[in-house]
């Protein structure tokens, strides 16, 4: 599987419907994900990209990978106050989130993932 690109619709179907409650949103997701807030002009978000890639395939029925182009997307930039690109939104089935900034390695994102399954 490849990491999935969302709308502001599909955000809210498959991530959770911030709209409705901006500041104790609900994830909606049967398993974990990530949300990848980048813009594909971006030098640190395409070094992230292969990185997500190549674990969406890895992590592939235990965890989704999404991303969402801010540059097309810029409600949901608003929205979640993305300042710094690439931005990873973290949603744990024990409903915590978490926003991480910057980019990473791949041993870096590896104990990130490790930690939200």
């Amino acid at each position: 599987m490849t990491p999935i690109e969302l709308t502001k619709t599909e955000f809210i179907q498959r991530v959770g419907n911030f709209e409705e409650s901006p500041k104790d949103w609900k994830y909606v997701g049967d398993k974990p994900c990530i949300v990848d807030f980048h813009a594909p002009w971006c030098g640190y978000c395409k070094r992230l990209e292969p990185i997500l890639d190549e674990f969406a395939k890895e992590y592939d029925g235990k965890l989704y990978i999404y991303k969402v182009n801010v540059d097309n997307e810029e409600e949901l930039e608003a929205a979640f106050k993305i300042r710094t690109i690439p931005t990873l939104l973290l949603c744990r089935m024990d409903g915590n989130k978490e926003m991480m900034l910057g980019t990473m390695g791949k041993p870096e994102l590896r104990k990130v993932i490790e930690g939200i399954l």
